[in-house]
């Protein structure tokens, strides 16, 4: 990968996404930064033990008949492969070494991290936050809200801004698009507890740019122009296919597995 992003096409990885509804899977083209060929979704599995998702990982896998390395998120705090919080998954996952048990369930080398680190690792290569030089803040809203910190391209990983206490309130609780849906918000509504929220997260950032994700990203007009903030505020353009791709880039680059992450 180069400072400018993916260039070269034909090299293909495995990403796996991890969600609190779905696991989604597709061989990604890492120098285009997208998937090559279909994306294959299945259910989470109810409880999302670990021996029940790795089995689904291990067959999504199989699916595609992976070779080396491979990505795969988590919805949850990952360092050097090991699961410290697991979010919208059963408990049993903190502790566990997830990386260790999805490469014995795939039978290739698993990376793995954060899911809203996927994603913003995804659009700093190649999609909304491409070439940003400072200080970038990417949340994806679904089931909860994810956060992924850049600065200059690079991941500061496991961020967990979702989790903010806003006037008493844990913020995915009260602003989350599963929110949205749950108690039936107008697209007004909803973008004022939006609105509020990062108000109070671009407080303690001051980030250059914050980017949007998620799949009510799709519907970015009916409330981004509903925002109050300064500071500029845009739709993710990779979509659902972000955690995917970043998965990817991710396995193959090593970036986000620098630093505190790093085996």
């Amino acid at each position: 990968m180069t400072a400018d992003g993916p260039s070269s096409s034909g090299d293909e990885v495995l990403g796996i996404d991890i969600g609190g509804s779905s696991v989604k899977a597709a061989l990604v083209d890492v120098g285009r930064g997208a998937p090559s060929g279909a994306v294959v979704a299945v259910d989470t599995p109810r409880p999302a033990t670990p021996p029940a998702l790795a089995g689904v990982v291990g067959e999504l896998a199989s699916r595609f008949g992976c070779e080396g390395r491979i990505g795969v998120t988590f919805p949850g705090v990952v360092r050097a492969g090991t699961v410290y919080t697991a979010a919208n998954v059963d408990p049993a996952w903190i502790g566990d070494d997830a990386a260790g048990r999805f490469s014995e369930a795939t039978g290739c080398e698993a990376i793995v991290l954060n899911d809203a680190d996927a994603a913003g690792v995804a659009e700093a290569a190649v999609g909304a936050a491409r070439n940003e030089a400072g200080v970038v803040l990417v949340l994806t809203l679904g089931t909860g809200i994810g956060s992924a910190l850049l600065h200059g391209g690079g991941l500061v990983p496991n961020s967990e801004f979702g989790h903010l206490v806003i006037d008493g309130h844990d913020a995915e609780t009260t602003t989350s698009a599963r929110v949205k849906v749950d108690e039936e918000l107008s697209w007004a509504e909803w973008s004022g507890r939006l609105d509020r929220y990062l108000h109070y997260v671009d407080a303690l950032v001051n980030p250059d740019l914050i980017v949007i994700g998620g799949g009510i990203s799709a519907e970015h007009e009916r409330f981004l122009p509903l925002l109050t903030l300064r500071t500029p505020v845009t739709a993710a353009r990779l979509g659902n296919d972000a955690g995917i791709v970043g998965a990817a880039l991710a396995a193959r680059s090593g970036i986000p597995v620098r630093g505190r992450n790093a085996p």
